[in-house]
């Protein structure tokens, strides 16, 4: 289903394929957490142990969009499932074992936190994350299932374009649901986004619309300058009316593929990332609680009493 080439490729960038159409890789923040070097937003905003987080994808080879800010190399990605279908038992274990085998290395290296490292052997969270869309895996219920039950939390985060599984999802219940929201009305949308079906947007619409059914939700906002970063109004009424649990205000960043699409000016610094938030907050019922300046990302939440930590 991925072309031995590509899988050559990624390989080299520190993907490891799982099967058929799954992959991890191994988070920059994990392994700094591993040397007590730092931690991802998550870990400050969300309590996550970030050296026990596995990112992975069980779609890597589907997604139905094209984003101008996507650092993965989107060109032999499809916007439909095609091939193989494997289990959601064989996913978490090929991805576990993994994980595992990349971070051997950590065991010799003398500014690694043994007890972390050790730690790092059994992962308690996933992040959904890594690459394609993985609402497009026909078992990912009983995927967010299945890490249920070895009590492996599931942060999922989607581009909100198959609202049918995100449907199906409210059922399920992933520990955090992410839905991405790319622009603040249709045109940016499909200027930034260059989607692969014309129902995208009337999609992501429904989808935004279901996040107030499940039990911790967040919209993420990629801000990219010049391009998407714009109307926060627009964005406000998006996020009033969809009432996730969380709102993110996250600056793209100017690495890997997307360097052949966009300028370095397009990536905003945290003081602008935080500007724009103070806007969305001044139009919106939401207010900023949190911050993380080298990850450039503000978090804001409906109101103060909400309980933020898993």
């Amino acid at each position: 289903m991925i072309p031995k080439s590509k899988i050559k490729d990624l390989y080299k960038q520190g993907y490891r394929i799982v099967g058929n159409h799954s992959a991890i890789k191994v988070c920059m923040w994990t392994k700094k957490a591993i040397k007590n070097e730092d931690v991802c937003y998550k870990s400050k905003f969300y309590s996550i142990q970030t050296h026990r987080c596995v990112q992975m994808t069980p779609s890597l080879h589907v997604c139905s969009q094209r984003c101008i800010w996507c650092w993965r190399d989107i060109d032999f990605t499809r916007p439909q499932w095609n091939g193989k279908i494997d289990s959601p038992e064989f996913i978490i274990e090929g991805c576990i074992k993994e994980h595992i085998r990349y971070l051997q290395g950590f065991g010799g290296n003398k500014k690694t936190n043994i007890k972390k490292y050790k730690e790092a052997q059994e992962p308690i969270h996933f992040a959904i994350s890594l690459s394609g869309e993985p609402t497009f895996y026909p078992r990912l219920p009983e995927l967010i299932d299945q890490l249920k039950e070895r009590k492996i939390t599931s942060f999922l985060v989607t581009n909100g374009t198959n609202p049918t599984m995100v449907k199906k999802l409210i059922e399920h219940q992933p520990t955090q649901l992410y839905i991405t929201l790319p622009a603040p009305n249709e045109r940016i949308y499909e200027e930034c986004c260059r989607p692969l079906s014309r129902d995208n947007w009337k999609n992501i619409l429904k989808s935004l619309m279901l996040l107030k059914d499940f039990k911790r939700s967040v919209m993420r906002l990629t801000l990219v300058k010049n391009k998407n970063m714009l109307n926060p109004k627009e964005y406000a009424e998006l996020i009033r009316v969809s009432s996730p649990s969380f709102v993110e205000c996250k600056a793209y960043m100017w690495v890997g593929y997307s360097r052949e699409r966009l300028k370095q000016d397009n990536m905003p610094s945290h003081t602008e990332v935080k500007e724009f938030a103070k806007k969305i907050a001044k139009y919106s019922n939401y207010i900023i609680t949190d911050e993380k300046e080298n990850s450039r990302v503000v978090l804001l939440v409906k109101n103060s009493k909400i309980k933020i930590k898993l």
